[in-house]
């Protein structure tokens, strides 16, 4: 079964987190299928928070995917998510 969770990333004591589709055998920070976004828990300044691709997570959960808590409850309730959640991998606007 495929599943929408996050992997951390960053170093100790400094949280990073990338969203991303993988195997629900596979470890939390192991293999996995497809990169998604990432979500930046102390985002300060001109930061994104987050960052994630909506078509293709849609595509994942039209797949039968299943979306983990705590990656539902993020993409719903980030502040600002609107304006931070850009297509992964678009360019920025100048």
């Amino acid at each position: 079964m495929v599943k929408i969770r996050l992997a951390r990333a960053g170093a100790k004591k400094r949280p990073f987190y990338h969203v991303v589709a993988t195997d629900s055998r596979s470890s939390r920070d192991g293999k996995f299928i497809e990169r998604l976004g990432y979500y930046n828990p102390n985002a300060k300044g001109g930061e994104n928070k987050l960052v994630v691709d909506t078509a293709r997570i849609e595509y994942w959960k039209g797949s039968g995917a299943q979306v983990s808590e705590r990656v539902a409850y993020i993409v719903k309730n980030v502040p600002n998510a609107g304006a931070a959640a850009a297509v992964a991998g678009a360019p920025a606007a100048a």
